[in-house]
């Protein structure tokens, strides 16, 4: 009998014949509610999710029958890693189907804000035409710190070696990669080195408020920051005070503390208003890594993991 899988978010139209191609039932239904899902859940031994619901204690008691999760996309936030896994649950995710598409997306970010592009825009667009106003900063003149050094930040690295800038990278958890161009250093060096920081880690109990303004006043020079990783990382308050103080000279976010702007509180919304108010924010709706190509390249790796994780010989 064939494995089902559930899909409950939209995923490229590519995810249902790739699945039938390996032999998995899939049931493609991205309109599916939380209550639904629960409901039917146990009939299924692998559900595929982008963002639309938590896989929780609630969801996983409820899939009596699941041996698999996928996750569109890299983050692991949604899921309750740890009790999934104690369900002997494979978690599969795909952050090799959108670190190229992330890392061009951070790569325009940087560049836009180190070259004033969006503020000089709107300027013109105004009539204002103010040349010394809008002089740039040269990204080979600037140390890059990395942290994080998984697909995401390595792809990214990557693309920052064409414009010779020195490269520092902190990582936790990974020991041993260091090369002539990029340096593997301690935390302590990247706060006594960095010009430019750019976020490439996940959202956990550890790293979530981690970049706080002690964070960033453990810095001995003024810095950039580039986000694409997970708006919960640098609280927003936080952030608006390092602004006002210099301590950030700019910051390039893909991501905010908080993305559903409904169900902001008038507190919240002020803050956001003032963010949204400086020329030297650069802001994306959480789309690096979210192009056409990575959209159907993430469902061709899920089902690659999945048909690896049932030793089923597929080749593409």
């Amino acid at each position: 009998m064939k494995k089902k899988c559930l899909i409950i978010d939209d995923m490229h139209e590519s995810i249902v014949p790739l699945l039938e191609e390996i032999g998995i039932e899939p049931h493609y239904a991205p309109k599916i509610s939380r209550s639904e899902i629960l409901d039917c859940i146990g009939q299924f031994e692998g559900v595929l999710v982008r963002s639309k619901t938590t896989i929780d204690k609630e969801f996983i008691d409820k899939a009596t029958k699941l041996e698999f999760i996928g996750r569109a996309g890299a983050g692991l936030d949604k899921i309750d890693v740890a009790y999934v896994e104690a369900r002997n649950i494979e978690i599969l995710n795909a952050p090799e189907g959108n670190r190229d598409a992330l890392a061009e997306h951070a790569m325009g970010m940087l560049l836009n804000l180190l070259n004033k592009i969006n503020a000089a825009d709107r300027e013109v667009r105004n009539w204002v035409w103010d040349r010394e106003g809008n002089r740039g900063v040269e990204l080979s003149d600037k140390t890059v710190g990395i942290v994080g050094y998984g697909y995401m930040g390595q792809a990214f690295v990557q693309r920052l070696r064409a414009f010779d800038c020195r490269i520092l990278v902190y990582d936790k958890f990974k020991k041993g990669f260091g090369t002539k161009k990029v340096e593997e250093v301690s935390l302590e060096k990247l706060f006594q080195k960095t010009d430019i920081l750019s976020l490439h880690v996940p959202l956990t109990e550890e790293t979530r408020g981690w970049m706080n303004k002690t964070f960033f006043e453990s810095f001995r020079k003024p810095v950039y920051l580039l986000n694409t990783a997970r708006g919960e990382i640098v609280p927003i308050a936080d952030l608006l005070s390092l602004l006002d103080s210099g301590k950030i000279l700019g910051a390039a976010l893909d991501v905010l503390e908080k993305e559903k702007f409904e169900a902001l509180t008038s507190e919240e919304k002020q803050r956001f208003e003032n963010l949204f108010a400086r020329k030297n924010v650069v802001l994306s709706p959480h789309v690096a890594g979210w192009t056409f190509a990575s959209y159907k390249r993430i469902n061709e790796v899920l089902v690659s993991k999945i048909a690896g994780y049932y030793r089923i010989d597929w080749n593409r």
